[in-house]
């Protein structure tokens, strides 16, 4: 299309040529998302034009197309100079019917009460389309909308959320999603002064069709409703990014503490639910798990304590559901393989953090992964029980995953450090031990209850023959040395002392000890100040 000779044509059109000139336009571009910079200037021109015709009375049909056309434009964020400024948001605000308290006098007309055309709803949604192509594309932009006060707009919309239509829904909360992972400042006066946080609490509960029945308890979804319908389902993603972003802040009280617990009930609630697809719902359980680990450790006793539904004598009475579903979901994520530092750990430091707080967590959770040891003939990362793949998490490459995975069956042994290597062995704990001062043995600082976990006869038997390095019972090896003379093994030893001092002097290896401390330091500090015997029994 020749863009000059279509602004030409724009500039003599009336309403009724406009859009059929735009029509066309949107037509031959609809899937256009790279654009010629050679056109830029032409394509700021025609922002611009399509801003003057929204900026008059035009019909709703002439008015989505000029949004449709403007929404194209958006993908280039360097056309959106028109866009971002007071006029042009204030504009795209009116049309998505936010009400920010900017407007003149006739653009607030809205009477409660009113029902709009099926026409003046798609303007609606497509000026909220634009309004999110345009805040995501344009710092300039995001400015205005801090200026013109469009978060209290976003937050006005949420108080009429049970009678949205799907489309409306979902891209008010991706727009209010946007400002706040945008502009980090807004979150504040969203939290504190728009009760931003009750709001999407609010449109959850109504989304999700949370039906009470305690204080923190939701009715369990029954099988009518366990499958999650696809629209409920993305606007219900929308809402918890944005909670997700308005959740991150550390400054608390205590009226936050009740609103934390009914997220953490309603999530609950989600946690199990299923969608039409298996990927949906692993989406779903992402963006809870995400959520989960905002809140206060101290609320995770609402996914297990329902007093209303029961729970079963073999978990103390509690009701463990949404525990498995997380432990099916890190599973899940485990057996994926790729992704782990954004996939996995954010449900591995949940359910660490859960273990270390709430004893029902640890206990249900360790009878899971770390159950009795009765099989060591295979060392623990061989396997395909869940302890194996973790245990082989425990040697990854990437340092954040391999500290996430160790500190997580560190906190199920309670932080001993003789049942972790139990489970693990010497050589996969490693790298915890020498992280956290403990390659002496010992404890962490967490202090836990004295339940028991008493060995099995089978463990008992074989203890003495288990190699704490691997932690598996080996073959007998054939001794390398046996057939030596004295003199060969003389030999031996000073060539392989010789080879070390080499090494060491060139700075190619640095030989290093345990203080008793349990920290590591040079060789000859050590040699000088022996570690000490740890008394600590290996008791859980």
């Amino acid at each position: 299309m020749d863009l000059k000779n279509f602004l030409a044509q724009l500039d003599a059109a009336n309403e009724d040529d406009t859009e059929r000139l735009l029509q066309q336009y949107n037509r031959e571009n609809t899937q256009t998302f790279t654009f010629d910079q050679k056109e830029e200037t032409l394509r700021i021109k025609l922002c611009e034009r399509v801003l003057a015709v929204l900026g008059r009375q035009v019909q709703p049909t002439c008015q989505k197309t000029c949004l449709e056309t403007l929404r194209i434009l958006s993908r280039d964020k360097h056309v959106l100079a028109p866009v971002a400024t007071r006029e042009g948001m204030l504009i795209l605000a009116g049309m998505a019917r936010l009400r920010t308290g900017q407007e003149d006098g006739d653009d607030q007309e809205n009477p409660q009460g009113y029902t709009q055309s099926q026409e003046e709803e798609r303007v609606v949604v497509e000026a909220l389309k634009c309004l999110c192509n345009v805040l995501y594309n344009s710092p300039a932009a995001q400015q205005v909308s801090v200026d013109v006060h469009l978060d209290r707009g976003l937050c006005a919309n949420l108080r009429t959320a049970r009678t949205w239509h799907h489309e409306v829904g979902l891209f008010t909360l991706r727009l209010l999603f946007l400002l706040s992972a945008l502009r980090p400042d807004v979150r504040g006066v969203l939290r504190s002064k728009l009760d931003a946080v009750k709001l999407l609490t609010e449109v959850l509960e109504h989304t999700l069709n949370v039906n009470w029945v305690g204080p923190y308890e939701a009715a369990c979804p029954g099988p009518e409703v366990l499958l999650l319908p696809t629209e409920s389902n993305e606007r219900a993603m929308e809402a918890l990014k944005a909670l997700f972003n308005l959740t991150l802040s550390e400054a608390r009280n205590e009226e936050d503490q009740h609103q934390f617990r009914l997220i953490a009930a309603i999530l609950r609630h989600l946690l199990l639910l299923k969608t039409e697809t298996e990927e949906k719902t692993e989406e779903a359980h992402s963006h809870a798990v995400n959520l989960l680990n905002n809140l206060p450790v101290s609320c995770l006793d609402v996914l297990f304590d329902v007093p209303v539904q029961g729970g079963v004598d073999n978990h103390g009475g509690k009701n463990m559901e949404a525990v498995q579903v997380l432990l099916d979901f890190m599973e899940g994520r485990i057996d994926k393989g790729s992704n782990y530092k954004e996939g996995l750990t954010p449900v591995l430091s949940l359910l660490t953090e859960g273990s270390r707080c709430h004893r029902e967590i640890r206990r249900y959770i360790k009878a899971k992964v770390l159950p009795p040891l009765k099989d060591v003939k295979n060392r623990p990362e061989i396997g395909t029980t869940i302890r194996n793949k973790l245990v082989r998490l425990m040697t990854h490459v990437d340092m954040g995953v391999k500290q996430t995975a160790a500190e997580f069956l560190f906190v199920l042994c309670k932080e001993s450090v003789d049942n972790l290597l139990k489970y693990t062995g010497y050589g996969n704990a490693a790298g915890l031990l020498a992280a956290r001062g403990l390659l002496a043995g010992g404890r962490g600082d967490t202090q836990y209850s004295d339940d028991e976990d008493s060995d099995t006869e089978e463990y008992k038997s074989v203890k003495p023959f288990i190699n704490p390095i691997t932690g598996h019972i080996e073959e007998p090896m054939p001794n390398p040395i046996e057939e030596m003379t004295e003199e060969q093994k003389e030999y031996e030893a000073e060539k392989l002392a010789n080879m070390f001092v080499k090494l060491s002097s060139n700075n190619v290896i640095r030989p290093m000890g345990v203080r008793p401390d349990g920290t590591l330091a040079p060789l000859e500090e050590t040699l000088c100040d022996p570690p000490e015997e740890n008394p600590d029994s290996d008791s859980d």
